[in-house]
């Protein structure tokens, strides 16, 4: 077996086909195939089950994956920790984060960690805390800024620093009906129309488990993937979302209302217990910057 053999299956399991897996490694389709077919040979089990329209893994695959993005994680270990112990930093930092992470700005700190560790490679995803937390678990990120509910329980495997844990606010119109009060309450509130992110998500379920305390439901009417639609539904006057205070001081064409008995998100960064000479440089100028900052 080799080690890019095990590249290319972790590359097709996350491309869903052979054709956009070759292109992601940079090699030709065919070779890839072969490659992967021989280890297949080799193994005695089928990784994959094709088809005409998709490529699935199998349960051996599953277990494949699993251990072999392990096995590439230690190999490039062994080399990064070597390197670190002369001073440099390199290889590789995956980074997640939400997207309404206001501090620390998650591009304003990958631009300061690029220019002070310039071998490293950075990539950056933006997604939702629990597609964020799926990622960690499958080891395809290395360090995760999330928002969650503040009675949300991290995954043992994880270490975690809280880096704020706010109040949520009314997010309306300029004209809505609510916005001529100073303050409004999760009763009102229940009783409007509102905008949220797709139920099960950790920023509904900030909401949604504060209204359940009250004995209220949270029935959203709205329901958006992203902070940009939820803020031009409110805009609109449509209905009423409920977002970080941190956020709210960064928009126009709206206002905000502070509500009593108000929800709150944690937000936390997240990495795993043995984290990589990179992970652990970025941690470190994350703290510096969150210093200077006050």
């Amino acid at each position: 077996m080799k080690l890019k053999q095990i590249e290319y299956v972790l590359a097709v399991a996350e491309q869903g086909s052979f054709t956009a897996a070759a292109r992601q490694c940079h090699i030709v389709q065919s070779a890839l195939s072969h490659q992967v077919a021989q280890l297949e040979a080799e193994l005695g089990v089928s990784l994959f089950e094709r088809n005409s329209r998709s490529v699935r893994l199998t349960e051996a695959g599953h277990a494949f994956v699993e251990n072999g993005r392990r096995a590439l994680d230690a190999v490039q270990r062994v080399a990064d920790e070597a390197v670190a112990t002369a001073g440099e930093v390199r290889g590789r930092l995956s980074l997640g984060t939400i997207s309404t992470l206001t501090s620390p700005d998650p591009i304003q700190l990958l631009a300061s960690f690029h220019r002070d560790f310039p071998h490293v490679h950075v990539e950056l995803v933006m997604e939702g805390s629990e597609k964020l937390l799926q990622r960690m678990r499958e080891r395809r990120l290395d360090v995760a800024f999330i928002g969650v509910w503040p009675g949300e329980t991290m995954d043992a495997g994880f270490s975690s620093q809280q880096l704020c844990n706010e109040e949520l606010v009314a997010l309306m119109s300029t004209g809505h009906p609510l916005s001529h009060q100073q303050d409004v309450t999760l009763q009102q509130l229940a009783s409007t129309p509102l905008v949220d992110f797709p139920v099960g998500s950790s920023a509904y379920r900030q909401s949604a488990e504060v209204f359940a305390e009250h004995g209220l439901e949270y029935a959203v009417q709205f329901e958006v993937s992203t902070i940009e639609h939820l803020v031009a539904i409110a805009r609109q006057g449509l209905a009423v979302g409920l977002i970080p205070a941190s956020l709210s001081q960064q928009l126009e064409g709206v206002c905000t209302r502070r509500v009593k008995n108000a929800p709150r998100r944690s937000v936390r960064v997240v990495w795993p217990k043995t984290p990589s000479p990179a992970t652990r440089a970025l941690l470190a100028l994350m703290n510096v910057e969150i210093a200077q900052q006050g």
